[in-house]
C-alpha cells in the first residue's frame, strides 16, 4: 500500500492495533489437520518410526527429524543487555499539528492514528531472571508511521551512567554477573560494578537515579520513560529545535520499597511482565502522555550544562516539558517470541523531520543498536520479520543475505539503470524522503571529551536536593545494601568520598552503614532542587489498585458488599482471600467465591488489604497467615482497611498503640463515609508518614 493509500484508509480504521496489522503474518491454529513444515499431513506426531514396537527409531524419519531440528534450532541469542522484555502493542496520535517544529507527518494531524510496539524491560539480567530487582528500565517505542518506522529507544530514566559510547563495554561487562563466578544475577550489588563506578566519576547521577525508588517501579504502566539523547526536530523550512523525549503515565509514578521487592522477586519473577499483561486482558489499557522540552539553537549554550551530555538532564523548570500526545497500549502480543523477542530496536530509525545530534552516546547507539540485531536475528533480513516491518512499501535494490523474506521480481538490483527505465529511482521533490540537517562541522580530529562534561556533581546533587524524605532514606539504604555486598572496603570509602561532592549528609549517612570514614570539607554544589523529579508530586488515582479482602466463615456481607461496590465503581480491582480456595459463609447464610488463599498469593501482590467485620475475626486472630499478611501490608507502607469488629485486628499491627497513618478504623458501621476514607487512602497509595 502507498503512503498516501495507507494514510487515507488509517482515518477510517479503529483504534483497535490489532485492525492495524502490518501484514498478513498472524495465523490461527484453531482447527484442521496437523502438518509438516512443508504442509504434507500428519496422523501421529507422539510416535516416532520403529523397525517394530519395541525396535531403533528410524532416520528416514523426516516428520521426527523437523520437529527435533526445529526444536534444537528454535532459541536465539537473547539480547545482551535487555534481555529480560515485556511487549504490548498500541496507538499513539498526537494533541496538534505539530508542522512549525517538525515535517514529521505522524506529528501533523490529530486525527491520524498511528500503530506502536513497546517493549519494556530490565538492562542486567539474563531472559530468565526477575522483574523486580534493583535496575534501569529499558522504555522502547516503534512508531509504525506513514514514512517509515521511527523508534525512540529510551529508559525509565532520563540520564545514563557514561558520557561517551566508547566505554559501554566496560559499563555492562562491570554490571553483568562477575565472570569468574557468573554471580551474581540481574544485581548491581557486587565488586565489578561499583568498582567501576568509584573509578568513573560520570557515574555519579545515574547512579542516584540508580538507588532511587525509580529503580523499582510497581508497574510497568507506572513509569515514565526518557529518550534520554538530544535530537533535533526539523521543520519543512529546513529549521530546527534540540529536543528531548518524555514518557509521562497517566496513573503517576509509582514504585516497590525494597523489602517488597525483594519478596515479589522471590514469590512471582514474572511481577511486572503479569501486571502488564493482566491489566491489559482486563481492559485496562497501559496509558502514557508524549512529552518534549524543546530548546532553541541559539540558546545551546545559556546553561551550566552541555546539552549533548547525556549524563545531565534538562530541569523542567527551566525547560517544560510540552504533552503534546498519548499513547494507549491495548492489546497483548499473540506470540511472545515473534513479537516482543524479535522486535528490533535502533535510535537510527527516524523519520523526515527527527534528525541526530553531535551526542557522543548517541553517536555510538546509531552503530551498536544495528549491528546487534545483525547477529542476534541472524542477518541483514531482520526488517523482513512481522514486527519490524514498516507500512509504506520497502523499495530498494538490497537483495540475497540469509533468511531473506522477500522474493524480488525484475532483472536489475542496482542503481542507476536504465534496463528498468531507472526504477527505483531517487525520491524526487514532493516525495517523502529523509533529509540529514546541513550543520556545518569544523575542528581537529582529537581523541578528547569537551570541558563542558567535566562536571559530574552539581546534578546528582540537584536530584539529591529535590527528593523526599522517604525518597532520602531509600537511596541511603539502597546504597548501603549495595556496597554492603562489596567486599572491597576501599571501594566503600572512595564511593562515600564521591557522595561528598554530592551532598555531606547523604555521605555521612552512608559512611555510618558502612563503616567507613565521611570525608571532610563536603559541600552541596547547588542548592537548587526540582518538583519534577521527586515522586512525591506524581499524579495518583485509585483505578487498577488491587485490593486483598480476607475472610472467612461469619464474616459481615453487608460491609463487604458495600466496599466492593466501591471498588469497582472507582476502577480498583479485589481478589477475596481465605484459608482455602471455594465459597465462604456469611452471617446472612449467603456466600461469597474465594479466589485466593495465603499460600496462592501474598501481601506483595496487593494496594491494600481490607478486613470486614463479623464473628470471623476470632479466627483471623488467631492466623499466623493473617498475621503475617498483615504485617507486610503495615511494613509496605500500605492501606489497611478494618471496618466494624474487625478494628480489633488493630493489636496485630501496633499492640497497645492507636490507628497509624493508611489504617482505616471504623466501629459506627457507617459505610458510606467509610467506604470515602478507604477509597481516599488506596488513592494516596503508600502512607510514609506511618513510623515503623
Amino acid at each position: 500500500m502507498e503512503i498516501a493509500e495507507w494514510g487515507v484508509s488509517m482515518k477510517q480504521q479503529s483504534k483497535n492495533p490489532k485492525d492495524l496489522d502490518l501484514d498478513a503474518a498472524r495465523v490461527s491454529h484453531d482447527s484442521g489437520y496437523l502438518t509438516t513444515n512443508q504442509g504434507v499431513g500428519i496422523s501421529n506426531t507422539d510416535d516416532a518410526l520403529k523397525a517394530g514396537k519395541r525396535g531403533p527409531t528410524l532416520m528416514e524419519d523426516f516428520i521426527f527429524r523437523e520437529k527435533v531440528t526445529h526444536f534444537d534450532h528454535e532459541r536465539i541469542p537473547e539480547r545482551i543487555v535487555h534481555a529480560r522484555g515485556s511487549g504490548a502493542h498500541g496507538y499513539f496520535q498526537v494533541y496538534k499539528n505539530l508542522t512549525h517544529l517538525t515535517k514529521a507527518h505522524f506529528l501533523s494531524d490529530p486525527k491520524l492514528v498511528t500503530p506502536v510496539f513497546v517493549r519494556f524491560s530490565t538492562v542486567a539480567g539474563f531472559r530468565g531472571s526477575a522483574d523486580t530487582v534493583r535496575d534501569v528500565r529499558g522504555f522502547a517505542v516503534k512508531f509504525y508511521t506513514q514514512e517509515g518506522n521511527y523508534d525512540i529507544v529510551g529508559n525509565n530514566m532520563p540520564v545514563f551512567f557514561i558520557q561517551d559510547a566508547i566505554k559501554f563495554p566496560d559499563l555492562i561487562h562491570a554490571l553483568k554477573p562477575e565472570p569468574n563466578n557468573e554471580m551474581p544475577q540481574a544485581a548491581s550489588a557486587h565488586d565489578t560494578f561499583w568498582d567501576f563506578v568509584v573509578n568513573t566519576p560520570e557515574t555519579m547521577h545515574n547512579v542516584m537515579w540508580l538507588m532511587s525508588p525509580r529503580a523499582v517501579p510497581k508497574s510497568y504502566r507506572m513509569m515514565e520513560g526518557f529518550g534520554i539523547n538530544t535530537f533535533r526536530l526539523v521543520n519543512a523550512k529546513g529549521e530546527f529545535k534540540f529536543v528531548k523525549f518524555h514518557w509521562k503515565p497517566i496513573l503517576g509514578v509509582h514504585s516497590l520499597v525494597w523489602d517488597e521487592a525483594q519478596k515479589a522477586a522471590g514469590k512471582d519473577p514474572d511481577f511486572n511482565r503479569r501486571d502488564l499483561w493482566e491489566n491489559i486482558e482486563n481492559g485496562n489499557p497501559a496509558e502514557f502522555e508524549l512529552g518534549i522540552q524543546v530548546l532553541a539553537p541559539e540558546d545551546e549554550f545559556k546553561f551550566d550544562f552541555d546539552i549533548l551530555d547525556c549524563t545531565k538532564l534538562w530541569p523542567e523548570e527551566l525547560i517544560p516539558v510540552q504533552k503534546i500526545g498519548k499513547m494507549t497500549l491495548n492489546q497483548n502480543p499473540d506470540n511472545f517470541f515473534a513479537e516482543t523477542e524479535q522486535v528490533a530496536f535502533c535510535p537510527a530509525n527516524v523519520v523526515p523531520g527527527i534528525d541526530f545530534t553531535n551526542d557522543p552516546m548517541l553517536q555510538g547507539r546509531l552503530f551498536s543498536y544495528l549491528d546487534t540485531q545483525i547477529s542476534r536475528l541472524g542477518g541483514p533480513n531482520f526488517q523482513q520479520l512481522p514486527i519490524n516491518r514498516p507500512l509504506p512499501k520497502v523499495n530498494n535494490n538490497q537483495r540475497d543475505g540469509m533468511h531473506r523474506m522477500t522474493i524480488d521480481k525484475g532483472q536489475t538490483s542496482y542503481y542507476p539503470n536504465s534496463l528498468n527505465m531507472g526504477e527505483p529511482h531517487a525520491a524526487r521533490a514532493g516525495e517523502s524522503h529523509f533529509e540529514h540537517y546541513q550543520e556545518k562541522v569544523d575542528g581537529h580530529i582529537v581523541r578528547e571529551r569537551s570541558e563542558s562534561f567535566r562536571d559530574h556533581y552539581t546534578q546528582p546533587a540537584l536530584f539529591w536536593n529535590s527528593m523526599s524524605d522517604w525518597e532520602r532514606k531509600h537511596i541511603i539504604d539502597a546504597f548501603r545494601f549495595e556496597l554492603g555486598k562489596c567486599k572491597n572496603k576501599n571501594t566503600h570509602q572512595k564511593l562515600v568520598d564521591m557522595l561528598g561532592n554530592v551532598d555531606p549528609e547523604l555521605a555521612q549517612k552512608v559512611a555510618e552503614g558502612l563503616g567507613a570514614t565521611p570525608p571532610a570539607n563536603t559541600a552541596n554544589p547547588t542548592t537548587v532542587s526540582s518538583a519534577a523529579l521527586s515522586m512525591a508530586n506524581t499524579a495518583n488515582s485509585p483505578k487498577t489498585r488491587k485490593v486483598a479482602i480476607l475472610i472467612g466463615n461469619g464474616f459481615d456481607k453487608a460491609q463487604f458488599d458495600a466496599i466492593t461496590s466501591a471498588l469497582t465503581a472507582a476502577g480498583a480491582c479485589f481478589d477475596v482471600v481465605s484459608c482455602k480456595l471455594g465459597p465462604a459463609t456469611a452471617q446472612d447464610n449467603s456466600t461469597v467465591e474465594c479466589t485466593q488463599t495465603y499460600t496462592t498469593t501474598a501481601a506483595v501482590f496487593y494496594d491494600a488489604v481490607y478486613i470486614p467485620g463479623g464473628s470471623h475475626i476470632e479466627s483471623l486472630k488467631g492466623s499466623a497467615d493473617v498475621q503475617s499478611f498483615l504485617g507486610d501490608t503495615f511494613n509496605h507502607y500500605k492501606t489497611i482497611g478494618l471496618s466494624g469488629e474487625a478494628t480489633a485486628m488493630l493489636t496485630l499491627l501496633r499492640p497497645g498503640q492507636n490507628a497509624e497513618p493508611g489504617v482505616i478504623c471504623d466501629l459506627t458501621g457507617n459505610m458510606k463515609s467509610y467506604t470515602a476514607a478507604f477509597l481516599e487512602g488506596l488513592t494516596q497509595g503508600r502512607h510514609f508518614q506511618r513510623k515503623l
